[in-house]
């Protein structure tokens, strides 16, 4: 049995990762702060024996609950993939300067995107398995050229987490990589701030000309959970149809 784990697995790239690889034969852990989003993902998912594991992966005590959970059910962990995070609007605070705005801005975006990745890394470490295992962070391309102070910082950091994780878990053949998605359209992400004018001007930045989709970045995540990327770490893979080349 070949087990993934996959955080933020109740809707967008998180939901359409868990279709891909139980599409591909994998048992699917899924993970994310809604029951109801997973248990829906979790039904459409084809195949047997996968599981939902709600939490809150910024706590430390639930984290631990997930881990032990994901453990007992399973007897090691072929793929993590973490989806979860994303954009975070905390409430502004009245303190007449903006700092603790700006403290609450980046608080809030590290917690939802690094340090949730971070946490249960360490917590299923133990678990992936020497010479197979695959740890896959979803990025943006804002940590990339800027997008949101708090979000794009939280994303960038993603990547020197990946290069350092990369090397500590390396000499156990596990690889760790971020994708790094341009303008993906059937997400949550924009809420409602999406008009046909922005739509049109990201589709433009594009050299594709179209938007991305949630299956094009579960693709790229399905080919760096399998055996043909074995010698593929520390990477930064942009998915975004050209708009920001290299």
């Amino acid at each position: 049995m070949t087990i993934a784990v996959i955080t933020g697995a109740g809707s967008g790239i998180g939901a359409a990762t868990a279709a891909r690889l139980a599409g591909d034969g994998y048992t699917v852990a899924l993970c994310g702060r809604r029951p109801d989003r997973l248990e829906r993902t979790r039904a459409g998912l084809p195949g047997e024996g996968h599981s939902v594991h709600p939490g809150d992966l910024t706590d430390v005590a639930q984290v631990r609950r997930v881990a032990a959970e994901i453990n007992e059910r399973h007897d090691g962990v072929d793929v993590l993939v973490h989806a979860a995070g994303g954009l975070v609007d905390p409430e502004p605070v009245d303190d007449g300067d903006g700092l603790g705005t700006v403290a609450a801005d980046l608080g809030y975006s590290f917690a939802a995107n690094v340090l949730s990745t971070a946490l249960l890394t360490h917590a299923l470490g133990p678990a992936l398995r020497a010479g197979r295992g695959r740890v896959v962070a979803v990025g943006s391309i804002a940590g990339q050229r800027g997008g949101g102070l708090g979000y794009a910082s939280a994303k960038a950091a993603l990547h020197g987490w990946a290069y350092d994780r990369a090397r500590a878990l390396g000499p156990r053949g596990i690889t760790v990589n971020v994708v790094a998605p341009g303008y993906t359209s059937g997400t949550e992400f924009f809420g409602d701030a999406m008009t046909d004018a922005r739509h049109l001007r990201l589709v433009g930045e594009t050299l594709t000309k179209r938007a991305g989709e949630p299956g094009d970045i579960a693709a790229t995540i399905a080919f760096l959970a399998s055996a043909d990327a074995g010698h593929l770490t520390a990477q930064v893979i942009g998915v975004n149809g050209g708009a920001l080349p290299g």
